[in-house]
């Protein structure tokens, strides 16, 4: 019974700590997007990310998609990112939040998944806010 009882925390410790890295990474991403840092938000790029803006969208290479990040960075200087809602779907993440920036605001998305041992970011849009 011992043997049972341990095996079942160790389980549930395992499947807590996860799930808490999990969400830790959606937090970095958010804070990588709240201060405008594209290097930072490379950093959690998969090597194909798909990224929708007001003007393009596609699926885009690791380094590609940090360029263009970083042009509309630049292009829209970054004031602030809240997130508004964000949860879990069949092992991926999501997160919806609200850039401002000095042109206006914008709708954001961020989907991540799970590849090997990391949380990826595989989607980012960007939709702006009539």
């Amino acid at each position: 019974m011992k043997k049972v009882a341990g095996l079942a925390i160790v389980a549930l410790a395992l499947i807590l700590i996860s799930f808490k890295a999990s969400f830790y990474n959606i937090d970095e991403v958010a804070g990588a997007i709240r201060t405008g840092n594209a290097s930072q938000l490379s950093s959690f790029l998969d090597n194909r990310v798909d990224i929708s803006l007001p003007d393009l969208s596609d699926t885009y290479s690791k380094s590609q998609a940090e360029l263009i990040i970083r042009d509309f960075f630049s292009t829209n200087r970054v004031q602030n990112f809240q997130v508004k809602h964000k949860g879990e779907n069949g092992g991926a993440e999501f997160c919806v939040g609200l850039l401002k920036t000095a042109n206006g605001d914008f709708r954001t998305t961020l989907f991540m998944k799970m590849k090997g041992d990391k949380q990826l970011l595989q989607e980012l849009r960007f939709q702006p806010v009539e």
